[in-house]
């Protein structure tokens, strides 16, 4: 498990404008542990992305006059994909009554999995001790 920060940024929901961003920072060098994106409404769309190196992100953003939102925490976890392997790892934040409020989770390939599960500011402290 790896507490990664992110931080998330708004573009019209139309197409191209998510690429637009992403290649800016690709330019820019900027290499990303997790990316995922979702509608806010109809208008717009909230992408969140966890950089590998945080400080290069918000370097390259503020070059390229990208809006980051706020610094947010979330747990980047990986291993062995078998059967139920996610619902192990809510069970750990289940059991200490913290609440998720998102993840995303992929089959990695090789047999392992990776997972990336946001909760509440508040819990990021609880929810580090649990997946310790």
């Amino acid at each position: 498990m790896a507490k990664v920060e992110y931080y998330s940024v708004v573009v019209s929901n139309k197409p191209g404008k998510g690429e637009k961003v992403l290649s800016e920072l690709k330019e820019a060098g900027v290499n990303f542990v997790g990316i995922w994106g979702y509608p806010m409404g109809k208008s717009k769309s909230r992408i969140d992305l966890m950089a590998e190196d945080p400080a290069s992100l918000k370097k390259a953003a503020k070059q390229l006059k990208i809006e980051l939102g706020k610094k947010q925490t979330a747990f980047h976890i990986t291993g062995e994909d078998h059967p139920g392997a996610v619902a192990e790892v809510l069970a750990k934040l289940a059991a200490k009554e913290i609440n998720v409020f998102a993840v995303q989770a992929v089959c990695a390939g090789n047999g392992s999995f990776g997972a990336l599960i946001q909760v509440e500011p508040e819990d990021v402290k609880k929810a580090t001790k649990a997946l310790a």
